[in-house]
């Protein structure tokens, strides 16, 4: 019997992204030949499953659980290829059964969570059947859990393409309703300037800086307008900076500071965000396979 290495089973796990074990299992009914064990799993797991991994999954749903108390949450994103199958009902009901999943497990990472058991098999098993199914690749993104000392609200905005989690300390339900809602519109980076990552505020210095040498301002001066767009930044992109959207004469913070409440964190999705998206010139697709056939 031919000896099936790991290096084996990894080869064909990324030419079919067919799960380890049963990547195992058609090597060892093959006798080794990866393209017969191709061929098995094909079988097993439909046609579509195979190099699904390969395309680009930037589409998808943000799913949500929150425990009735409002003391335990969780958010999700998980991306496919196209809108048609955000909408597919399996594909929905998969991603929420990963927010439950999430919040009653509390995984480390994607890789933990791929593992955890869900109907008798994997994560990664349901997902990979399930890439057979639809026939699109189908990825686990990312995920926070939020466990509170306060309340956490949810909102899902846009057909799931954006979603918020606010926890609240203090305050009402309706205040951290009325706060999940103003991070899904106005998209704040960070919760106070102290988080704002240094790399965003040193482009907005340089950004500054490179203005005002054009405009021939003196270093003095220079320097106090660098300043002054830097402040100016950390209030747009920080939650307790911005104008509340339902009342733009006070910021976040003054509304906090009057109804006696504080938000610890909060989390925003959006779907797709960062995700390079491949694009395709049909017409030069079309013209590059004619030609193709033509030297053969």
């Amino acid at each position: 019997m031919a000896e099936i290495t790991a290096s084996m089973v990894k080869e064909l796990r990324e030419k079919t992204d067919a799960p380890m074990m049963e990547c195992k299992k058609a090597l060892t009914e093959a006798a080794g030949d990866m393209e017969k064990a191709e061929e098995i799993l094909r079988v097993k797991l439909g046609n579509k499953a195979a190099k699904a991994s390969a395309r680009v999954a930037a589409e998808g749903i943000v799913g949500t659980f929150l425990s009735p108390d409002g003391k335990l949450a969780a958010i999700i994103e998980v991306n496919c290829e196209t809108d048609f199958v955000a909408k597919n009902e399996d594909f929905l009901a998969f991603t929420r059964e990963l927010a439950s999943l999430v919040a009653s497990g509390n995984p480390a990472d994607v890789t933990a969570l791929s593992a955890m058991p869900l109907s008798g098999k994997t994560v990664d098993q349901v997902r990979t059947e399930l890439v057979g199914r639809i026939g699109e690749n189908l990825s686990i993104r990312r995920f926070t859990r939020i466990a509170s000392a306060g309340r956490v609200a949810q909102y899902i905005h846009g057909g799931s393409k954006i979603g918020v989690l606010v926890d609240l300390v203090g305050g009402d339900e309706n205040l951290a309703k009325d706060l999940a809602m103003h991070v899904a519109a106005a998209k704040p980076v960070a919760l106070s300037k102290d988080q704002v990552p240094e790399t965003l505020i040193q482009k907005e210095r340089d950004v500054a800086a490179a203005k005002a040498a054009e405009q021939g301002k003196a270093a003095d001066i220079a320097q106090k307008m660098v300043e002054g767009s830097v402040q100016k930044f950390l209030k747009e992109v920080t939650l307790l900076g911005q104008p509340f959207v339902k009342d733009d004469k006070q910021t976040v913070e003054q509304l906090l500071k009057a109804r006696g409440a504080s938000v610890s964190s909060f989390v925003l999705y959006v779907v797709g965000e960062g995700i390079e998206k491949k694009t395709t010139d049909f017409a030069a697709e079309v013209a590059a396979q004619a030609q193709a056939a033509m030297q053969r």
